[in-house]
């Protein structure tokens, strides 16, 4: 049920201008309260191990190693710096804003609201489309982010449940768990990468690909170490160099981890808003105005840490060290403003919340556990609600500039001339060998495919048809679907005249299938740009 209503309230969403998390999390709240709506809790023990994980190695996956690499600098100081600088923000602040909240409860409280989620702050900066830079800060800090908040958060417990745990100790977990994680991912990367490109089926393949994320999970937080950088670590490697894999599993990878991503997070939004009648019911002792007061305070106190970690952190480096400057593209106040308003919480912080434990190593109550829950309800909701509704009228405000689509085609096309003019002298040189010989139509024929290739994109940056409003790229795909609709229907007139069998039927329309599919990518890169 959850899945069935959360996949069709997504797919309504593709029709509004309201991006899909946020219209899911408004629907669960509601829902929350629907009669005969069951009571969804969120079980950190099935979200931590079981939905992060795939989700983590999808974002990777789709991500440039080579733009992390070159922005590590700014990535590392938001997903580590900035995620510890607001544990001990807000962890102070709610010590002396709620009477009787030692402090270790109320930093456990910090580090679990620290982390910006990485499923609602690519989805809506790809939406809106911010510029590519900030964008890979978005989603690096959002991959590398979680790690830092658990293990904060492991901390944090350890002193509030009566461990006596160390700031030195602490540090050394900390240490250990990123350094350990990093060291597992590495050590994973290279034979899961060879088992992949070994496997001959792309059936056993794309199984491979499922199972990896859960693997290196597990791994690493086998021996302590941290799952979530393990998994992160694998993901970029594997997407870096899946050209090596043959182009049967990357198309049903493409579509495999595309049905995953919306499944898993079309579920994972709606169940932020299902908890609203979870999390208020177990509020005990705090009264509902009291509650709603503390709520509004550390909420404030997010947006706040976050500019003051965000605006210092941009431009100081800068001013401090020549080198950075040299290195990296300027940037000016608009930059730090949108990516302080774009730190919208998630499911994350919800599961290890609720992984809280209930009682002290003395056997009493956790301090203000339900409160934080509480808390963390109330945060999650308020950054992606007021964030992601308001975040692209104000990039709208500030006049932020887009990406260029025209800029972007132009170079795609100047490197499809590249590689076709590559392509062409090879063919030259196979043409020339006479174990390779071909009758003249055959060579002409791979000849026109490389010409159609380099054209293609070419024709984007053409004129656009005064009656139908395409470009003769759009033409051409229109028309080549038509073609291929042509071919199917006859094929499948021939089946059900029983000229072909139906194994025939099904080889006959996977090629075309291949065919479309191509055209499909062809059309969704230029939309996308």
């Amino acid at each position: 049920m959850l899945v069935a209503g959360s996949a069709v309230v997504a797919g309504a969403a593709r029709r509004t201008p309201v991006p899909a998390p946020l219209l899911l999390v408004v629907v669960g709240l509601v829902g929350s309260y629907v009669p005969g709506v069951p009571d969804y809790t969120l079980d950190p023990h099935i979200v931590l191990p079981l939905v992060l994980p795939p989700l983590l190695h999808s974002a990777a996956l789709d991500s440039s190693y080579l733009d992390l690499r070159a922005n590590l600098r700014p990535i590392a100081l938001l997903s580590v710096g900035y995620v510890l600088f607001a544990t001990v923000a807000v962890g102070v602040v709610a010590h002396l804003l709620i009477p009787g909240l030692p402090l270790a409860p109320a930093l456990v409280l910090g580090a679990v609201v620290a982390p910006p989620d990485a499923v609602a702050a690519t989805a809506i900066a790809r939406r809106i489309g911010l510029p590519s830079r900030l964008t890979t800060l978005l989603q690096g800090e959002s991959l590398f982010n979680d790690a830092t908040a658990i293990t904060a958060y492991r901390v944090a417990v350890a002193a509030a449940v009566g461990e006596g745990v160390s700031w030195t100790e602490g540090l050394r977990e900390f240490a250990f768990a990123a350094v350990g994680g990093v060291v597992v991912g590495l050590i994973l990367m290279v034979p899961l990468h060879w088992l992949r490109i070994r496997l001959r089926d792309a059936l056993l393949q794309n199984t491979l690909s499922l199972l990896i994320p859960f693997v290196a999970y597990a791994v690493a937080e086998q021996f302590g170490a941290s799952g979530v950088l393990a998994v992160v670590v694998v993901g970029l490697y594997l997407g870096h160099h899946s050209w090596q894999v043959d182009f049967a599993t990357r198309l049903q990878e493409a579509a495999v981890w595309r049905m995953i991503d919306f499944v898993l997070e079309s579920a994972v939004f709606a169940l932020i808003g299902l908890q609203l009648r979870v999390v208020v019911g177990g509020l005990g002792e705090y009264g509902a105005g009291e509650a709603a007061w503390y709520a509004a305070v550390v909420f404030l106190a997010v947006v706040a840490a976050r500019y003051i970690w965000v605006f210092p952190s941009t431009f100081v480096p800068r001013m401090l060290f020549p080198g950075i400057r040299e290195r990296e593209p300027g940037t000016n106040w608009t930059a730090p403003v949108v990516v302080g308003w774009a730190g919208m919480r998630g499911v994350v912080s919800l599961a290890i919340a609720f992984s809280i434990p209930q009682t002290t190593h003395g056997g009493e109550p956790f301090p203000a556990r339900n409160l934080i829950l509480f808390l963390t309800f109330t945060t999650v909701i308020g950054t992606l609600v007021v964030h992601g509704l308001t975040l692209p009228s104000l990039i709208r405000l500030l006049g932020l500039p887009g990406r260029d689509p025209r800029a972007e085609t132009l170079a795609e096309a100047q490197a499809q001339n590249q590689a076709s003019l590559a392509a062409e002298s090879r063919l030259g040189e196979l043409l020339d060998e006479e174990r390779n010989a071909l009758p003249p139509p055959l060579a002409d024929r791979l000849r026109t495919v490389l010409e159609q290739r380099r054209n293609a994109v070419w024709e984007r940056l053409g004129a656009v048809n005064e009656v139908t409003g395409e470009s003769a790229d759009d033409t051409y795909r229109r028309l080549s679907r038509e073609m291929i609709e042509a071919e199917r229907k006859v094929f499948v007139d021939l089946r059900d005249a029983r000229r072909i069998d139906e194994e025939m039927l099904r080889s006959l329309l996977r090629r075309l299938d291949l065919e479309e599919a191509a055209l499909y990518r062809e059309g969704a890169t230029e939309e996308g740009a």
